[in-house]
């Protein structure tokens, strides 16, 4: 895991060495700055595989020139294949085996690679520059164009110096607490969307992008249950077999959760020596897991530690927020992992997670509730509007907000949109249609679940889970290595019957029944906590002051398209515990940060 710049704009190496020493958390271990032309190219490494000075970058093989951030799990077959052909290697690194790969066929090499990267590769016979993002996003990719000049980077932040607010995308980050891609925070800067390359045609000084991957129609299997069973075990072990390959030593996370429990389980069971597994705990009850990670850890002899946090500990990781998550991001699951990737960088360099779990079989409580009040959106729209009215929720005593939604919405797409985004909610104005790069979930399945399942993978999967867990992790130079995120897995759940995967309220089924080969039912089915912290009751108490003075009126007046007015009455409310408004507040006291820290108004 490392970070990678590369640029034609001609700045001198000193601020080059600047730019990347402002992310230096993402590769401690050597950086390399190396000018060839008119290029300029970057690479922070965090060693993980060949430590040798060898396999430093940026990385040479004749005239290909390359700067990678991420794994290529399946490297050591891809290797094979090209000593088949008559290559050799100098290294015992994924890096010369991707630069080698792309030097024998081209952008065709991305159809062989199961890993998560970002990369750029400078062709100096061609003049030509060919970047690449992994299928699912895990690896971040920004990039700055404007009138032929371009800088390309792991984050945004040494993009930033002179650019000027995105204010449209200020917005979006209003909707939906990030900002989706391709959009940022700034003008003139994008990323690179997921299964996407980028050519640069430096002679011309014209790029294309064109995708190489995406969810495709779902095509169900002939396939039996325990077949199906079987088969996704199968998979899974040989997508954490493939993920423990390290030079440095490796762990997993572990949570009171389906996900985090069968990762850990495999790995536990396929792993030449023990095991190190990793949780926290909290001091209140309401949030903590950490008894039932320790039964999982007692059950399958994993080393296991677990740190016990206090409020006071989470809080003062608030400040880090705004220091690695350098774009607007407002997902406050991301301070526990912070946490978690604080304390379990005291013993290991890489970890297993759970992530992506959720998303292929059904986990998430939106789920279930769009299954809950499906029938509600059967009702004709008229009728619901009239339903949905104040006065007649009131008289049936019904606050919850999804069948607020499941009233208002005209379609069931609208319903599954709004589990993602606000739409409007604290603008004066909708601006950007955002979801416009996000419609293929309406045409992929005819399953009202998998659409829902689609547009978590492709906007929230890559927005929200994946930038969370890169910037936590890579604050503390912590590689996390997710085998749900395995694009074959992906690829397989979707083709099962929903049945398998969500039966009568039953989540999660096929990986319930694979765990049970390696944990008693009676221990993962106690009810779990989620990943989350008391943000609403400190922003009551002892944070209340901090964000009334971060939420004042200056600040206020200076976000662009905000509603003022209604965002004071539901911060009056929040603060007089009328109602929980967590979430949008959390957002604009995200924001003040992030204007406050990069010098922006």
């Amino acid at each position: 895991m490392c970070g990678i710049y590369l640029t034609n704009i001609p700045y001198e190496k000193d601020l080059i060495k600047e730019k990347l020493e402002s992310i230096s958390f993402r590769g401690p271990d050597y950086t390399g700055i190396k000018k060839i032309n008119n290029l300029s190219l970057g690479h922070l490494r965090l060693s993980i595989l060949d430590l040798d000075a060898r396999s430093h970058q940026p990385m040479v093989y004749e005239n290909l020139h390359i700067v990678f951030n991420g794994e290529i799990y399946n490297y050591k077959d891809i290797k094979k294949e090209l000593l088949d052909k008559g290559y050799s290697f100098k290294t015992e690194s994924d890096t010369e085996v991707l630069l080698i790969g792309y030097n024998e066929w081209g952008e065709d090499v991305l159809q062989r690679l199961n890993g998560m990267f970002a990369f750029c590769i400078y062709d100096v016979a061609n003049n030509e520059v060919f970047s690449a993002r992994d299928r699912l996003g895990v690896k971040p990719f920004y990039y700055f164009w404007k009138n032929g000049e371009f800088e390309i980077c792991s984050q945004i932040r040494p993009l930033l110096k002179n650019k000027t607010v995105d204010k449209e995308s200020i917005s979006m980050f209003l909707d939906c607490k990030f900002i989706p891609s391709p959009y940022t925070v700034i003008e003139d800067v994008y990323k690179l969307p997921p299964g996407n390359f980028m050519k640069i045609d430096l002679n011309s000084k014209e790029f294309t992008i064109k995708e190489y991957w995406n969810l495709n129609d779902v095509k169900i299997k002939n396939i039996s249950y325990e077949e199906a069973k079987k088969e996704l075990h199968d998979l899974l072990i040989d997508a954490v077999k493939i993920r423990l390959q390290s030079d440095v030593p490796i762990g997993s996370f572990l949570s009171g959760g389906i996900d985090s429990a069968l990762v850990s389980s495999i790995a536990a069971k396929v792993s030449k020596t023990q095991i190190n597994t990793f949780s926290i705990g909290f001091e209140d009850p309401k949030f903590d897991e950490s008894k039932i990670a320790e039964q999982f850890a007692k059950i399958i002899d994993s080393n296991h530690k677990t740190t016990i946090c206090s409020s006071d500990d989470i809080l003062k990781l608030i400040p880090k927020l705004t220091e690695v998550y350098d774009e607007p991001f407002a997902d406050s699951s991301a301070l526990p992992s912070l946490l978690l990737n604080q304390v379990t960088r005291e013993h290991v360099t890489v970890a297993l997670s759970g992530d992506g779990g959720d998303e292929s079989f059904m986990g998430y409580t939106h789920f279930h509730s769009l299954v809950k009040n499906k029938n509600i959106i059967n009702i004709p729209y008229p009728i619901r509007k009239f339903l949905g009215k104040p006065f007649f929720l009131k008289l049936i005593g019904q606050n919850s907000h999804r069948v607020r939604n499941a009233l208002k919405t005209k379609t069931k797409n609208d319903f599954i949109e709004n589990i993602f985004s606000r739409k409007g909610f604290l603008l004066k104005e909708q601006k950007q249609d955002y979801m416009k790069y996000y419609q293929g979930y309406k045409k992929w399945s005819d399953n009202f679940l998998q659409k829902a399942a689609d547009l978590n993978i492709k906007l929230w999967l890559e927005n929200d889970s994946n930038v969370k867990v890169d910037r936590a992790s890579m604050a503390y130079s912590v590689e996390v290595r997710s085998p749900f995120l395995d694009y074959r897995v992906i690829e397989f759940a979707r083709s099962l019957p929903m049945s398998y995967r969500y039966e009568s309220g039953r989540q999660k089924k096929l990986l319930r029944d694979i765990l049970k080969e390696y944990i008693p039912e009676e221990v993962f089915t106690q009810p779990k906590k989620g990943f989350s912290v008391p943000i609403g009751n400190w922003m009551r108490n002892e944070l209340r002051e901090e964000f009334l003075s971060a939420l004042n009126d200056d600040f206020l007046n200076s976000v662009p398209n905000l509603n003022i007015s209604k965002f004071k009455k539901i911060l009056n409310e929040h603060m007089n515990n009328v109602h929980d408004h967590t979430e949008n507040i959390w957002k604009l006291y995200v924001l003040s940060k992030w204007y406050k820290e990069f010098g922006f108004r």
